[in-house]
């Protein structure tokens, strides 16, 4: 309100001398009475306007002074409110953060605890892969020294003969019967055959021996050029006929053995190369009725001569079957003949039950009309009646009739 008031004072006193510019503008004489009135008023107006002012500049230093002494306690209450409030807001800062890296220091222990078990297995399962691997290595060394004595074995033309001798004989053992096959059996001919599986006639028994070309095979394999290529078919091909003329002359024996005989290869890169490159010398073995087969083909073809021995053991039992049914037959017949008698004596019992049946019931009649007799005092005992009365006559035809 004193500043509204200040503010109207400076307007009139900016207007009182805006109006005495004017005056001395249009030259109006002081002498003049109203002039000298209107001056006199005006001058008592701008002093009271400036008593006024005066008096409001006082009002208005002391509100500025209150102004300010209520600005500073305002100041001061706003400034300890801001204090208090950022000590407040820094401790909760404070505990905020020591719960956060409480939790973050248990959240990294975990993680670490977690890491260092997640390692220690990691640690464990390396190490058991590591002895595994250690295991591996040691079997590949056992394996590559067994492929060096295999190698060793197979260079020795004796000892790759006995491999294949092994390897048939164990094939043969695992798919036959022991009844079925002999091994190392000696032919009437002298001549000792691999294996002789013996088959029913036909065909009778096989004689299977083992053959292995190997040093054929491998410089077969191994020609750099067209004219070592060709060298090494021409021996191949005159090392396998061979072992099919020793096979057909020596292990097909009329009337012991079939007409037929199987010569076992016990690689089956070589039965490969045999019937892929070479099918003449496959149809000459053939002619020369010896069957060349690998270990794949010599298991199909154990194979069936267990199915053919199946079935012959199967035929043996079937003719037992058919005695022991025949023999069934005839029992049965003998029953139906022992039944028939047995009905004819029970037709017989049944006829003297019938026959006595009716004896029983003539007897029973008879006691019934004995029953219904009767005597009175008047008449005779029958002790006392003549002999030869008409009532004992009478009385004795009836029974006799009866």
């Amino acid at each position: 309100m004193d500043s509204l008031v200040l503010i109207v004072a400076v307007v009139v006193l900016a207007g009182l001398g805006f109006i005495l510019f004017r005056l001395t503008r249009l030259a109006v004489p002081v002498s003049d009475p109203h002039m000298q009135n209107m001056l006199v008023t005006l001058g008592t107006a701008q002093a009271e306007l400036a008593g006024r002012l005066a008096q409001i500049s006082d009002r208005a230093g002391s509100a500025q002074a209150e102004l300010a002494r209520s600005l500073n306690e305002r100041l001061d209450a706003l400034g300890a409110k801001l204090q208090e409030s950022q000590n407040a807001s820094q401790t909760n800062l404070a505990m905020a953060l020591n719960e956060r890296l409480d939790a973050m220091g248990k959240r990294v222990g975990d993680s670490l605890i977690e890491s260092t078990e997640k390692t220690s297995q990691t640690m464990t399962d390396l190490q058991k892969r590591l002895v595994l691997i250690d295991e591996a290595q040691r079997n590949l060394t056992d394996l590559s020294s067994q492929v060096v004595s295999l190698q060793d074995i197979l260079s020795n033309k004796q000892a790759r003969g006995a491999f294949g001798e092994v390897q048939l004989g164990d094939m043969v053992r695992d798919m036959l019967p022991p009844a079925a096959y002999q091994l190392q059996a000696q032919l009437s001919n002298g001549k000792r055959a691999d294996c002789l599986i013996n088959l029913p006639n036909p065909p009778g028994s096989i004689a299977v021996d083992s053959k292995f070309p190997l040093e054929a095979y491998r410089a077969l394999r191994e020609a750099r050029d067209d004219a070592a290529r060709v060298l090494a078919a021409r021996a191949f091909v005159t090392d396998v006929r061979k072992h099919v003329d020793d096979i057909s002359a020596r292990y097909i024996v009329p009337g012991e053995t079939a007409e037929m005989a199987i010569m076992f290869l016990p690689s089956e890169a070589v039965y490969a190369e045999l019937h892929a490159n070479f099918p003449q010398v496959v149809e000459y073995g053939h002619k020369g009725r010896v069957f060349i087969v690998s270990p794949s083909t010599m298991w199909a073809t154990l194979h069936t001569m267990r199915a053919i021995l199946k079935d012959v053991r199967m035929r043996e039992q079937a003719g037992v079957i058919q005695k022991e049914v025949m023999e069934i037959f005839e029992d049965v017949n003998r029953l139906r003949t022992r039944t028939a008698n047995l009905r004819k004596h029970f037709g017989n019992v049944e006829s003297d039950v019938r026959d006595i049946e009716i004896s029983a019931d003539k007897i029973i009649r008879r006691a019934d009309r004995i029953r219904e007799v009767q005597i009175s005092d008047d008449d005779a005992a029958p002790d006392e009646l003549p002999i030869g009365s008409a009532t004992g006559n009478v009385t004795a035809r009836t029974l006799m009739a009866d």
